[in-house]
């Protein structure tokens, strides 16, 4: 089933660019890092899934990088346009070779069947 968005010609012209350039530097930066990395997580401080999913890679010995964008108080609106490019709604936010996989709980599942292992080649 496709991820429901909003159709660009349901998007008045007047605020299409507007739309487009909200928060596009924090979004061309995670695409830049899933281009350059096999595994990267996007986190945030004071949020103990981020630091999970980091502390499980480790223990299977898969390197990764790590991008923190905010707090719970801080950035919430950058990380918002994260939420809107991927939809997935909670941090981390973990891609493998380009792939959003989801977040801490999807990685752990992934590590324990030895899929991780095979999408890494």
């Amino acid at each position: 089933m496709p991820r429901s968005i909003l159709d660009e010609t349901q998007i008045h012209p007047a605020v299409r660019e507007r739309v487009a350039r909200h928060h596009a530097d924090i979004v061309q930066e995670v695409q830049a890092a899933v281009r350059a990395h096999p595994v990267v997580v996007v986190g945030m401080a004071q949020n103990p899934f981020p630091r999970r999913a980091r502390k499980a890679l480790e223990a299977a010995g898969v390197p990764y990088h790590y991008l923190a964008y905010g707090s719970y108080l801080g950035d919430w609106r950058r990380r918002n346009a994260l939420k809107m490019w991927t939809g997935w709604p909670t941090f981390p936010m973990i891609f493998v070779k380009g792939v959003l996989i989801g977040g801490a709980d999807d990685l752990a599942r992934l590590i324990a069947s030895g899929e991780l292992r095979t999408m890494l080649g």
